[in-house]
């Protein structure tokens, strides 16, 4: 859009859908999206939906499919740990042993931040004398023998969407950008509460509504690896700041693909977990239905120790569910025997480039090498969940954000506004349509894809790593292309609300990393992070550390 017009917001839609037919700017691009979106939902629909049956629940289906048992179950084995520097496990190592304190580690977190920031600009804000007065907490409650579990004393950051007292998150908008929380979000809590350091708020998306990083409020994000490529989004700056190892973790949050994409081009791990595995009480909504909050790290035991920090119930989130917490013990216990594989045909692969199926075939061959076995499985319905999911989505944003775009149109970007926009225009209907097929399609994704298998693999995007220049709004690119790419087979996961984890597996032609999914039934996170802990192991991938330019 050329400019931000609220009178296509009008309070009725009928009228509103006139005002956007008559020819105002972005109209044509937001009716293509409205014309899609409701054909898309309406086919599926007549197809799959029965007015006069009980639709399957879906948090029944959730709850269904986390009792299924994998194909075949393998003993736990005692394991230990060998990280890379830079590295919560290893920090955490550095800390027991008492080589390194607490605030040797926010230093040189400082450190690396002052390095990384003028290139990446992965920070939105840092906070050197709140962190380290808590490391020095820290190394005062360690020397005591009071120490607060595995995660104390040891420095992140974290998307700038969580809510805590007396502080700002701005969500990388305007409109928030001055905002002062009176509470503190769940997550942060419990952070806090386990002795982790908050090192700072890390750039995103504005709203956390795009997979480029591009942000206009407070600049792109750019990649570690290449800061004329894009970090992914709308996690950006946890992609990037992991990437970078500023931080050895981080949280972002996933709608779309919000974790696994910046996770898949920073080249680091990025769990999307199962939908009620997180609270997101005092997180900052995109679209209440789809929205996860997960951990971005080195490795795939990195990310089981902040994940095991912050999931679990809520009584101020009633989504999350009193589930066993996964364990990093077992995680690094993980048999590759006990796995089975689904590996989707050639199609999902067709139209992607030579040297990322290259790299996905040679990750696929490392874990048959492992001893994982492998099976096919088709998942040729990929694209219609993909619209359910989005017309779920662009829904739940405008009801979001509908008072501020009609009262702040200017303080949206341009890009941000239209992609919420059409979720005025949808008729109800095939909202209520989307919502209503989300367990049938759950039930068929365990009883078809995983009907002989444990876990699905396939590629984290299926798109080259694009240039910032190609995915600016301002210099007429065409996004909207971009963004369906990139979120391809990451979105329709948000809308069956399984776990999927992205794990990097190596670098494309141009020197920018390459991430494969694993996708597994609801709540078996643990699984997932154990099959992707045996490939870091057998690779040392985590190893590959980008150069601050």
């Amino acid at each position: 859009m050329a400019e931000n017009d609220p009178t296509l917001l009008d309070s009725d839609p009928a009228a509103g859908l006139r005002t956007a037919r008559s020819g105002r700017p972005g109209a044509a691009a937001v009716i293509a999206e409205i014309d899609r979106l409701n054909q898309a939902v309406g086919a599926q629909a007549a197809a799959h939906l029965d007015p006069f049956d009980e639709a399957v629940h879906f948090r029944r289906a959730m709850l269904a499919g986390a009792q299924a048992k994998p194909t075949r179950a393998g003993p736990v084995k005692a394991a230990s740990y060998s990280g890379a520097p830079l590295t919560l496990a290893a920090q955490a190592e550095a800390l027991q042993a008492g080589t390194l304190s607490s605030e040797e580690l926010v230093h040189a977190a400082l450190a690396r931040h002052e390095a990384w920031q003028p290139h990446i600009n992965a920070f939105i804000s840092v906070e050197p004398e709140e962190a380290m007065a808590a490391a020095r907490a820290s190394d005062t409650r360690r020397a005591r023998g009071g120490v607060l579990g595995p995660l104390d004393g040891l420095p992140m950051a974290h998307k700038d969407m969580f809510d805590r007292t007396g502080k700002v998150a701005t969500g990388g908008s305007k409109i928030l950008a001055d905002r002062v929380a009176d509470s503190t979000s769940t997550v942060a809590a419990r952070l806090e509460a386990a002795g982790a350091i908050w090192l700072g708020g890390l750039n995103m998306a504005e709203f956390a509504a795009s997979p480029t990083g591009i942000n206009p409020h407070y600049g792109a994000i750019r990649n570690p690896w290449n800061t004329e490529y894009i970090a992914g989004g709308s996690s950006s700056g946890s992609g990037a700041a992991a990437g970078a190892r500023i931080v050895a973790a981080a949280l972002g949050s996933d709608t779309g693909g919000s974790i696994r994409l910046p996770a898949a081009v920073c080249g680091v791990v990025g769990v999307k977990p199962s939908y009620g595995r997180v609270s997101r009480a005092g997180v900052m909504p995109r679209a209440v239905s789809l929205d996860t909050v997960g951990p971005l790290a080195a490795t795939a035991l990195d990310c089981a120790l902040l994940l095991a920090a912050v999931a679990g119930p809520d009584p101020l989130d009633p989504s999350a569910l009193d589930l066993p917490i996964p364990d990093p013990a077992r995680v690094v216990a993980a048999d590759p025997a006990s796995f089975t594989v689904a590996v989707l045909d050639s199609a999902v692969l067709a139209d992607m480039a030579p040297d990322l199926v290259a790299r996905h075939e040679a990750a696929r061959a490392m874990l048959q090498r492992l001893g994982v076995r492998m099976v096919s499985a088709r998942m040729d319905w990929m694209d219609e969940i993909y619209a359910l999911a989005d017309t779920i989505s662009k829904c739940e944003a405008a009801t979001l954000h509908g008072r501020w775009m009609r009262e702040r149109p200017q303080d949206y970007s341009p890009l941000v506004f239209a992609r919420t926009m059409s979720g005025f225009h949808i008729p109800a209907t095939r909202y209520v349509e989307a919502l209503a097929m989300r367990g049938r399609f759950l039930d068929r994704f365990i009883t078809d894809v995983l009907g002989e298998a444990d876990v699905l693999f396939l590629p984290s995007m299926p798109i080259a790593v694009p240039r910032i220049d190609t995915v600016d709004v301002a210099a007429g690119s065409d996004v909207a292309r971009v963004i369906m790419g990139l979120t391809r087979l990451s979105r329709p996961f948000n809308y069956l609300g399984v776990p999927a984890i992205s794990v990097p597996c190596g670098m494309d032609d141009a020197g920018l990393p390459v991430g494969f999914q694993l996708v597994g039934r609801p709540f078996s996170e643990e699984r997932l992070l154990g099959l992707a802990h045996l490939y870091q192991m057998a690779t040392g991938w985590a190893d590959e550390v980008p150069a601050v330019p």
